[in-house]
């Protein structure tokens, strides 16, 4: 009898390869760090992401900072898309403090929702942090044919982010953007 979990595990499998192959390999990738105290000596989080990114053989096209507010965050977004960025990845402005929009301006632009994203954050938040992860309001989705995420500026939460789903998958994520 056939398992369609089979099936399934081929079909990824498939996807993968077809991303792989039909992939730059190099991404064109931006990096917004949204905090009104974050400045370039002390922005951790943006610093490691920028290396990983870079460690990861992909081109970093702009790192920006802005405040932690609605018109400067949209318009690092907008920035970043028309510089040619294939995926986004802001960090900051992700929790439930008043001055947290981040999670806000970006799920207001998302076109297209990737719940799963979230989903699959809080949950290997949880396994670090506990029930903290629930505070969390990271998303990911597709704002003018590029992939955003929107993570805390926490740089293990960031750090778990890139490790787990999102050096795995922006390949197979940009690839399917293209298709």
């Amino acid at each position: 009898m056939h398992d369609a979990r089979d099936h399934g595990d081929r079909s990824a499998e498939r996807h993968h390869a077809q991303a792989e192959a039909q992939t730059d390999p190099v991404l064109a990738i931006a990096v917004i760090t949204a905090s009104d105290t974050r400045t370039a000596d002390d922005d951790v989080s943006g610093a490691w992401l920028c290396k990983a990114i870079a460690e990861a053989g992909h081109r970093l096209v702009v790192h920006l900072r802005c405040p932690d507010e609605r018109e400067a965050i949209g318009a690092a977004l907008d920035e970043a898309v028309d510089r040619g960025a294939r995926a986004v990845l802001l960090t900051g402005g992700t929790g439930i403090a008043r001055r947290d929009v981040t999670a806000d301006v970006v799920e207001a632009r998302i076109e297209r929702a990737l719940p799963g994203f979230g989903e699959l954050f809080r949950m290997l938040s949880f396994h670090e942090v506990g029930a903290a992860a629930m505070l969390s309001r990271a998303l990911a989705g597709t704002y003018r044919g590029a992939f955003v995420v929107a993570l805390p500026g926490s740089t293990a939460a960031v750090r778990l982010a890139w490790e787990r789903l999102l050096a795995p998958e922006l390949r197979h994520v940009v690839w399917e953007l293209a298709r």
